[in-house]
């Protein structure tokens, strides 16, 4: 659907409320899930034999999914508040390396606990709700065409 408007009017607010309330959510689920992890380490840590090396190397990536899941969510949302393509398309891009990390924090990393493969599987439920409503953001931006 493509609409033209005249000059004067306001061109129709597209943004979508259930992706901002979701990434409103996501906000507060990573900042539990980041405490959650940290602690998780520590536990680890003091109860299961891991070598200082594989430590590092899952609190590193842990930090660098922090700084990656940020950005991620301060571009959906800013992309979908000024009903822009490009943030929210860096935001989609992001989502990739994102579910990756969450994979890799549910599966492959060094020990892996049952309460991480639960936290990150509801963690991965929002991210294929995103993704949704991120590709319909993309399309309903897409389809407006705004002639000064």
């Amino acid at each position: 659907m493509i609409v033209s408007f005249i000059a004067g009017k306001p061109p129709p607010v597209l943004s979508l409320t259930p992706l901002e309330v979701l990434l409103f959510l996501n906000t507060w689920y990573y900042a539990v899930y980041f405490v959650a992890e940290i602690l998780l380490f520590i536990y680890k840590s003091q109860l299961l034999p891991y070598t200082s090396a594989n430590l590092t190397l899952d609190l590193v990536m842990l930090f660098l999914y922090l700084g990656v899941e940020i950005m991620r969510i301060f571009f959906g949302s800013k992309g979908n508040l000024c009903q822009r393509k490009v943030p929210l398309t860096i935001s989609l891009v992001l989502l990739g390396p994102s579910t990756i990390m969450a994979v890799y924090y549910m599966l492959l990393q060094t020990y892996v606990l049952r309460l991480e493969v639960i936290i990150n599987a509801i963690l991965l439920v929002f991210y294929v709700f995103e993704l949704v409503l991120y590709t319909v953001g993309l399309i309903s931006f897409s389809s407006v065409i705004i002639s000064d």
